[in-house]
């Protein structure tokens, strides 16, 4: 009995269907675009220049960054965020420093395949992709030339924790600076991006200074997000995450100080120190101490919170978070009492409301107990004497580590 053709034809334009997806499918990942994660970042906060000295003439500014995660190529994103008017860069180089004793040769950095860029005012560009396989834990030195131009508002992260430096004229290529001025910020370059495995993702911790790693030994990368990286790299499990630190010295959820370190508040800096990360699936939020500091503060306390408010902040935060599909994990507010700036019972009672209100908290993904983990028991309200960098608010070495440390890996693995 012979099947009718009509059949046979169907059938067959079936098969011809069922082999041409695998082929489809092939092409779209290969025409597809490549997957891009952060692996450092620093936050930008608008600086005042009117006294200089960028922009009365020309000056190279040297920094240095240590990432946290390897990728098969990376870019470098330059802004200009903070700028009142267009930003000249005249060059770039960089230059990976895995061997001291034998530094990797210097790489031109080029934009849309020029080697100078103007960034507008309030924006932010990516640089070329430069082929280079970029190692997890390594430091890479990028030297920009800022030509002589008008700069009235400086785009840049106030206090890095980073042996950085300024010099006159371009020295891009130099392998020594002239003349060089020692510099603790980031300008201008807020963050380092690899091109990475699809399953690759960012961890981004929001945070003030103790996030940012005030007191902890300056240039050894010490910083409890960087301790949390070395975990999360050393686990196959969590291997292919990075961390990004989007800290800033004296930052708050409810209030922003505009013009000076501390910057916006983490209200109004999160979409673009948070959502616009490159491949951001994580956050961790430790904000809220320098607002009941600065509101309950011996002398002059001013901005005034109640701990419904710093809740409501944070859950703001969490659902606009959630919106973007990030799981979010909420940190505990360590002590401070030591600390004459800071520390009274009013803003001790105040600490352990939020901190009673984030233990219980059913909006975030989770809880880290940063507090839990870094007090004394012999006196709660303190930091363990180990873990006390000097001045009673910000950990040691030794305490950045037990709060990375503290950090259950498993909350990445889920």
């Amino acid at each position: 009995m012979h099947r009718p053709i009509g059949k046979r034809i169907s059938n067959l334009g079936l098969l011809v269907a069922s082999l041409a997806v695998p082929h489809a499918l092939l092409l779209a990942q290969k025409n597809a675009p490549a997957h891009w994660v952060g692996t450092w970042a620093a936050s930008p906060v608008p600086i005042d220049n009117a006294k200089g000295p960028l922009g009365e003439s020309g000056y190279t500014v040297r920094e240095t960054v240590h990432t946290s995660m390897a990728g098969a190529a990376f870019r470098l994103v330059i802004s200009n965020e903070m700028g009142t008017k267009p930003l000249s860069v005249g060059a770039v180089r960089v230059e990976l420093q895995a061997d001291e004793a034998k530094p990797s040769p210097q790489r031109e950095v080029r934009f849309g395949g020029n080697n100078s860029i103007v960034v507008p005012s309030g924006a932010k560009v990516y640089s070329d992709a430069l082929p280079i396989a970029l190692p997890a834990q390594s430091s890479l030195s990028v030297s920009l030339f800022i030509p002589k131009q008008s700069i009235p508002v400086l785009t840049m992260h106030a206090y890095g924790d980073q042996q950085n430096f300024m010099a006159p004229g371009d020295q891009t290529a130099a392998a020594t600076l002239t003349q060089p001025i020692e510099s603790d910020s980031w300008l201008f370059l807020t963050a380092v991006e690899v091109q990475a495995p699809a399953q690759a993702a960012s961890v981004v911790t929001l945070g003030d200074s103790i996030t940012d790693g005030a007191v902890s030994t300056r240039g050894a990368n010490l910083r409890w997000p960087d301790d949390l990286a070395r975990r999360l790299q050393s686990n196959p499990k969590t291997s292919h995450l990075s961390v990004l630190n989007a800290g800033i010295g004296g930052n708050r959820i409810l209030h922003s100080d505009i013009g000076t370190n501390a910057g916006p508040g983490a209200l109004n800096r999160f979409d673009r120190d948070v959502l616009s990360q490159a491949g951001v699936k994580y956050l961790i939020i430790l904000e809220g101490i320098n607002d009941v500091g600065v509101g309950t503060m011996p002398n002059n306390p001013h901005d005034t919170v109640t701990p419904e408010e710093l809740a409501f902040g944070l859950s703001q935060l969490v659902e606009r978070a959630h919106t973007h599909g990030i799981k979010v994990y909420l940190g505990t507010l360590m002590p401070d009492k030591g600390l004459g700036l800071y520390y009274t019972e009013a803003g001790e009672a105040l600490r352990q409301a939020v901190n009673l209100w984030i233990r219980s908290n059913k909006v975030a993904d989770g809880v880290i107990d940063f507090d839990k983990a870094v007090r004394d028991p012999a006196d709660p309200q303190r930091l363990l004497p180990a873990f006390d960098g000097g001045d009673h608010i910000h950990p040691s070495d030794a305490g950045h580590k037990a709060m990375a440390d503290a950090i259950d890996l498993s909350l990445f693995t889920r």
